[in-house]
Formats: C-alpha cells, structure tokens, sequence
C-alpha cells in the first residue's frame, strides 16, 4: 500500500492510496488535499494534511492485515507480530517527520528478526517474551543479525543507549497494539527496561569561545556555523538546511521559525544581535545561510585543528555548539524551563542534564572547605 498524489488542475494535489492485494490493484481517495504553499501557514497546513493521510495508510493497513489473515471476535490476536511491526517501520519511512527515527525502528526490527519468528502472532508475546527480548539484547552483539550462528564471543555488545532504544520501540509497537485492540491485555506491566546511559557532554567555556572567535578558521562558513551554533544551541543539522525564509524580523528582534529535522517539531527560536552577525549578508528566501556548509569528517578534522590552534585540547565536535550553548544559559542565569525551550527538548529530563554538569551549589559546597595549609 502506497500513499500517493494526483496533481490537479488548480495545482493542488489529492491524496490517495494506492492498494495491490491479491494480485489486484485498487485506490481510495482520502478528500484530502496539499495546496500550492506559498506561505508559512499553507505549508503548516499541508504537514497537518500529510500527517492525517499517513494516519489513514497505517490503518487501512492493519485492517487488511487483519481481513487478509480472517480475524474474527473481539480482538485480533493471531496478528502476525513481525508484520504489524513492518507496517509501523513502514509508516515512519513515508512519513517526512520521522526520518530520523525510521533507522532505529529499521535496526530493532532486524534484531526482532532474529529474535523470533514470521509465525509469531501477538499471542505468543508475553511478559516473559518480553522479558526474553530485554535479555537477548543485553547480550546481543551490535551486529547480531548478520551472523550466521550465535558465535558473539569477539563481537562488540550494544551500547546502553541502543538497546534503550531498541526496547523503546518494541514498547511503543505493544502499546500500540493494545490500543489497536490486537490484545486485550498489555504484557509490558511490570516489566523494566533499560535505563539511559550518562555520557559526558563536551562543551566550551564563554572564554573558550572567545578564543575560537579571535582564531582563524580555513573554513570561514564552519567558523561562522559553529559559533552561531555556541549562540543559539542549534543543531548541525538544521544550520546545515536553514534557508533565508526561516530567517524573520518581528520589530527589533529576529526569530529562526523552522522545523527540527530531528524530531520534526516546530520551533520558533529568538536570537541575540550577535549570532545575527554570523548569518551574513541576506539572499534569496529559497538560498541556504550556510551555504557550503556540510559537516563530514574533513569538517569535523578542521573543527579539532581550529580548537587546537585557540590553545583548546578538549575533544571538540560540532554538537559541543549546543552544549556549550545550554550550559553557558545556565550559568549566566537563565531558568532552566527556558532553556528547555530555547533548545527545542521535549522533556524538561533532557535539559537537566546540563545543570547536573553545572552545579553551582556543589562548587559553592566544595569552596568552603578553609584551606587546611594556612
């Protein structure tokens, strides 16, 4: 089942679904349609539009799964897992706002592969499958799914933060399931996952940056992303696509309206004169403001080589921008709710991070021990 359009003659375009079952090929049109955008609102509202119609294609999609298998009652058990699981990597591949995380959907499931079964239907997941699952990926090598036996004895394991992950959306799959009416009971109760690993977050110190700022950069167009990215916290990612018409004035400030690519959230993002100043000369809307800025390993070598060339030794990459960017709001004073903001984090949990590794209280406490050689 594919999600397509139909161009009009007005130059809208009608969405519709295209559907081979059985060796026979059918379409349903949604009445939905995506409008020329010439503006802001049009373009918002055919994001709305195109989240609709995804919706729309994942469901049809169970239910000819659930048709096609001869499903009866009141809940549909016998769903086979591995395909429901597809439908919702399937979903998140089409849908333009979740790119990002299709490839972590795209991975657990090769794991899942592995793990079980075609045969196996939402009958046979329990907690204690589950609980299975959780095992196998605490002992799973990082490339588990391409070895032919269960020789892991000279593999590398997964990372705590992948199989996080990885549980993550076996979770999401079950509970989406359950609400799907697939289960009548949620196995996931009572079952614990994995807990996000610490890791340490590299960032600058305001002299640090001032430092860089005063060094010349082989590449002027890094010079000018990163620092920008020390004075707005944005990623490199959407420095790398923001264009001219993300760029707006409302009286004496300037607003960066844009869509993160990471997570597709909209945000509106308030700059300070300053990081103005590294946006350079203004062009056309469709014109990109760092043009000739793609982070690779060239860039990321040239980043460290400028860093060494201020006298920094630490291990700069390009997202220590961002970090440097929340921990240098939080000790300037800045509440943290407003960092939370300004960073675009869903979940305050995220920006807490930061004040865990700018603790003014615990440098206060340690600063009162007298000096024991007076």
């Amino acid at each position: 089942m594919q999600l397509r359009e139909k161009l009009l003659s007005n130059g809208n375009k009608s969405l519709y679904l295209d559907i081979y079952r059985n060796g026979k090929r059918s379409y349903e049109f949604l009445k939905l349609y995506l409008v020329k955008a010439t503006i802001l609102v049009e373009k918002e509202q055919n994001r709305q539009t195109l989240a609709t119609a995804q919706a729309i294609r994942a469901k049809r999609q169970i239910e000819i799964q659930n048709n096609e298998y001869g499903f009866t009652g009141q809940f549909k058990t016998d769903t086979p897992f591995l395909n429901y699981y597809r439908a919702m990597c399937e979903d998140r591949r089409g849908n333009r706002e979740s790119t990002g995380n299709w490839g972590n959907w795209y991975s657990c499931l090769r794991h899942l592969e592995r793990y079980c079964t075609e045969k196996t239907t939402f009958r046979d997941i329990t907690t204690e499958w589950i609980e299975g699952f959780r095992d196998y990926l605490d002992n799973a090598a990082k490339d588990a799914y391409k070895r032919r036996n269960n020789d892991l004895s000279e593999a590398k394991q997964l990372s705590q933060n992948s199989k996080v992950s990885y549980f993550n959306k076996l979770r999401a799959c079950i509970n989406k399931a359950f609400e799907d009416r697939i289960i009548h009971v949620n196995p996931l109760r009572g079952v614990e996952g994995f807990k996000q690993a610490e890791t340490e977050r590299a960032y600058l110190t305001f002299d640090e940056v001032k430092k860089m700022s005063k060094t010349e950069c082989r590449y002027p167009v890094l010079k000018r992303a990163f620092l920008f990215s020390c004075l707005t916290g944005l990623r490199k990612s959407d420095i790398e696509k923001m264009t001219w018409s993300e760029v707006q004035k409302f009286g004496d400030h300037t607003r960066v309206i844009f869509k993160q690519k990471k997570t597709g959230g909209q945000e509106y993002l308030d700059i300070n004169n300053q990081a103005e100043t590294y946006l350079g000369e203004r062009k056309k809307n469709t014109e990109r403001v760092f043009a000739g800025f793609n982070y690779n390993s060239q860039t990321l070598l040239e980043l460290r080589r400028w860093a060494l060339a201020s006298g920094i030794t630490k291990d700069v990459t390009f997202h220590a921008g961002r970090h440097t960017f929340a921990v240098m709001m939080l000790d300037l004073g800045a509440e943290i709710y407003t960092v939370s903001k300004l960073l675009g984090h869903r979940e305050l949990s995220t920006t807490q991070i930061y004040a865990k590794v700018l603790d003014k209280k615990k440098q206060e406490a340690v600063n009162l021990i007298p000096n024991i050689n007076e």
